[in-house]
């Protein structure tokens, strides 16, 4: 499906994440003929002219995009300008001739701007949808908190509906994600084993071997809570949990979405130690090499008590889940670099069979290092015995040959599209930020436990599990 003509804004157009993620998955775009009719205007704070924003792209572009043709990017680089100016409505004027139809503008933007682009954009009147539809891409995180993310919607909405509104979360383009809801829902089989009978426990893992990698500015104020749990984790934990959908739009399953979160029970602040354990990575070997701790970071605080590892256990007061835990975590400069979804089934009540102590199956959905779906099983050892042995039943969700598209594609497609089902609705945000605002408040207060670099985080994550559950890794298949 191609969409039409279309401008597309990207604010922040020099920055890191338009050179490394958004540009090249325009390019990519516009190389398949899904963006024809296309214009990109660049707009940042530095001088520069249309044809040095494209010299500049251009570099980006044949470092990030593998199989970069010289011929589609001179057919782009004519398509795009280039606009100078900060956020004040003095400035941001500068982009009322070149907006025209359809506009899409993308806010590639620290988090702290967001408002303030939002509101100079409105405040010279492109938001108005006259002669073409305009959206406004906004990036995570939304808020720093609940009471900020309400501030940032009041500020958005001064001029903005909520349908212009596209919250982005690259992770809900992923494949993997996507193909989590048509595991569960075009396959029969799966509804009636998908609930508290039947599930034991849920893990949700995103680990990184990555430290901050040039990020302090952000990341100091951040942390895994916000950096990753608030948002990315919250999100596949929602979409994991959820209802069957009867209808497949945006608003159907974002209200389904809503309602896992609104169901799921409150964090007492004085209880937080009992449902959320925080780290932060300290010296240590990665590859073979010395790295410094979080603390010896260039940029870091030396006081900092910000968590570069969290770990929440949250349940679901319903009745498809009722006792059953989700335990969700995400650090940086990990063992492993790995995201899945584990669903852990409940043992089988049986003493038959011998050479297995625990006969529970996992369903693993991988989305990092590679997009495929595991069911760990048991099958009989071979010999005279009656004994069990563990086998995975793996498939691949896509072969490396047909995954020629990211997950910032996507969302950009569905943007142009005006398809909101894989972005996020104000009271998604409003209800991530009220189940974890109580363990934000609590760590204010002392200090993340310190855990060496390469390993799999700090010990105390362990205190969350219930009896007889234990955090796996891709090490135990």
């Amino acid at each position: 499906m191609q969409v039409e003509p279309l401008t597309l804004v990207i604010l922040g157009a020099t920055g890191d994440l338009t050179r490394r993620l958004l540009f090249p998955a325009v390019y990519r775009l516009f190389a398949r003929g899904r963006l024809p009719e296309l214009k990109v205007v660049g707009y940042a704070t530095e001088e520069m002219s249309s044809k040095a924003f494209q010299q500049h792209l251009e570099k980006s572009l044949k470092e990030f995009v593998p199989k970069f043709s010289q011929e589609v990017w001179d057919r782009l680089k004519a398509q795009v300008e280039y606009v100078s100016g900060d956020l004040t409505p003095e400035k941001i004027r500068a982009l009322e001739p070149q907006v025209e139809g359809n506009a899409l503008f993308y806010l590639a933007l620290p988090p702290q701007l967001f408002d303030d682009a939002a509101v100079g954009l409105g405040s010279v009147g492109l938001h108005r949808e006259k002669g073409g539809w305009r959206r406004l891409i906004i990036e995570k995180p939304f808020g720093w908190d609940l009471e900020s993310a309400r501030g940032l919607r009041e500020r958005l909405h001064q001029h903005w509906e909520e349908h212009q509104l596209f919250r982005i979360d690259h992770f809900l383009g992923k494949e993997t994600v996507q193909n989590l809801m048509v595991f569960r829902f075009a396959n029969r089989f799966m509804e009636p084993i998908w609930n508290a009978a039947n599930i034991a426990q849920v893990q949700i893992t995103a680990a990184e071997t990555l430290g901050l990698e040039g990020r302090y500015k952000y990341y100091d104020q951040a942390g895994a809570m916000r950096d990753m749990l608030q948002n990315h984790l919250m999100q596949i934990f929602a979409l994991t949990a959820i209802e069957p959908v009867s209808k497949w739009d945006a608003n159907n399953l974002r209200q389904h979405k809503v309602e896992v979160l609104q169901s799921v029970r409150p964090i007492p602040q004085e209880r937080v130690k009992e449902f959320a354990v925080r780290g932060r990575y300290g010296p240590g070997v990665m590859d073979g090499k010395n790295v410094p701790g979080y603390l010896e970071e260039e940029g870091v605080p030396h006081d900092s008590r910000t968590e570069t590892f969290a770990a929440i256990k949250l349940y679901i007061d319903n009745w498809r889940w009722e006792g059953v835990p989700f335990y969700l975590r995400s650090g940086k400069r990990m063992k492993q670099s790995y995201t899945e979804v584990a669903v852990q089934f409940k043992e089988v009540p049986t003493q038959l069979f011998s050479g297995v102590e625990d006969l529970s199956n996992w369903l693993i959905f991988r989305m990092k290092p590679e997009e495929k779906i595991d069911l760990v099983a048991y099958a009989k050892t071979p010999g005279l015995n009656l004994e069990t042995r563990t086998v995975v039943l793996c498939t691949e969700i896509s072969r490396k040959e047909e995954m020629d598209f990211t997950a910032y594609e996507q969302l950009i497609m569905d943007a142009a599209e005006g398809d909101q089902t894989h972005f996020l609705r104000f009271d998604e945000v409003e209800e991530a930020w009220r189940i974890l605002d109580p363990i934000l408040k609590a760590w204010q207060h002392g200090q993340p436990e310190e855990y060496a670099s390469g390993s799999l985080g700090p010990n105390g994550q362990g205190r969350l599990m219930d009896p007889g559950h234990y955090w796996r890794s891709p090490e135990d298949d």
